[in-house]
């Protein structure tokens, strides 16, 4: 069972796609992929949402995540969020066993 956390930074003057990128080019995001139990780690860009960024963060399980938001990283991300001044939205997901059969005909592969 995996666990994928959506989370929304929305900023104004393009300030969520700054920290997206300042997070990328800072090492912070490649620190993160390295940690044991990260999946996925990926800021993706709404077509119809300039002001807002979707991060898609994945983990092994919970106890994954728990050692993730007790490390220095998290102060990291913190501060740039408050650089910003971002807000945030979140979603959570727990993953089940894959895609049925019956849903397979739908994904061009």
């Amino acid at each position: 069972m995996s666990i994928a956390v959506n989370l929304y930074y929305t900023g104004v003057n393009g300030n969520a796609r700054k920290f997206a990128q300042e997070m990328e080019e800072s090492g912070t995001c490649a620190k993160i992929r390295a940690e044991a139990g990260n999946l996925k780690y990926a800021y993706f860009y709404p077509a119809d949402d300039p002001e807002t960024v979707l991060l898609i963060d994945c983990w092994e399980n919970q106890e994954a995540i728990d050692v993730h938001h007790a490390s220095p990283m998290m102060q990291t991300i913190a501060e740039l969020r408050e650089k910003y001044d971002l807000h945030m939205r979140v979603e959570r997901y727990i993953s089940d066993d894959g895609i049925p059969q019956h849903d397979q005909a739908f994904i061009r592969q």
